[in-house]
């Protein structure tokens, strides 16, 4: 069979599980196992596909089917234009994470600071504001260790691991240094609303890295108090948090000694990040 049938069977078959995608996914898994790019999907359309490379794929393709994500299937999902390393231990970085990252490094441009990422997961965070801020350095840290494991293989194959360290801590236990800049993206969603995430995201990602508590801000509460202690004065914090959240957020912040000097918002209107300021030392 030719490429462009083996291509057009997958995509049926996925359309069958009401895999809305199913066109683009068929498309990235094979591209992935073939080490070719998407438009050699199109410009080799007719070349017969080896035996053995079919089987990878349909395997592949069963995963799938099962609603597994494409970025868990291929290895890896594109953040800041850069491939990261994911596996089922690591949350998939989302396209609007990139809003908390451009905020920060249009902030920081041309500057030396010393950076530290709170629940870094694949690390995608700290790694792709390090390779816009060339002269800065930071730390990440994740209670789960295996989660630390793959952000120390995105700073291998980024070159990062001279200005970059992974650590596994519990943030509660963290009292290490002062920092220009904290940024976090906490898990945010509320216990009760976690079920109605969709299947490709609660039967396969951390829920570590997802479930908030009851008002879906335990985390970020830990965050921000943390943050009071470890930023330097007029450091910045950096924030990413949930649908209909601001408002609560933004009064835990100016409690804990924190001004708003900026919000950013998602293609939904929603305020996806909030950078914050630490005015007060308690």
């Amino acid at each position: 069979m030719n490429l462009e049938n083996i291509i057009k069977k997958a995509s049926q078959t996925l359309k069958n599980h009401n895999i809305h995608s199913h066109d683009l996914d068929a498309e990235v898994i094979i591209s992935n196992i073939m080490g070719v790019n998407r438009e050699y999907l199109i410009t080799k359309n007719k070349i017969m596909v080896p035996e053995k490379i079919v089987k990878k794929y349909d395997i592949a393709i069963g995963r799938r089917i099962k609603k597994e994500p494409v970025a868990y299937i291929i290895g890896k999902k594109e953040f800041w234009s850069k491939d990261f390393i994911v596996n089922r231990n690591t949350l998939i970085p989302r396209p609007e994470t990139e809003i908390l990252v451009y905020k920060v490094i249009r902030y920081f441009k041309n500057k030396k600071i010393n950076i530290l990422d709170i629940g870094t997961g694949t690390g995608c965070i700290l790694l792709s504001i390090l390779k816009e801020l060339n002269r800065s350095r930071g730390i990440g840290i994740d209670i789960s260790k295996k989660a630390v494991q793959i952000a120390k293989i995105n700073s291998k194959n980024f070159n990062l691991m001279h200005r970059s360290k992974f650590k596994v801590c519990n943030l509660e236990n963290y009292n290490v240094g002062k920092y220009d800049l904290i940024v976090s993206n906490p898990p945010y969603i509320l216990s009760q609303d976690m079920k109605n995430l969709s299947e490709d995201i609660i039967n396969h990602e951390p829920k570590l890295a997802l479930d908030g508590g009851v008002d879906g801000l335990d985390l970020i509460k830990k965050v921000i108090y943390k943050s009071n202690r470890l930023l330097k004065r007029d450091g910045l914090l950096a924030l990413e948090i949930g649908f209909n959240q601001y408002r609560k957020v933004l009064g835990i912040l100016k409690k804990s000694g924190f001004r708003e000097i900026g919000k950013e918002y998602d293609y939904k209107t929603n305020v996806r990040c909030i950078i914050s300021t630490k005015i007060d030392i308690f």
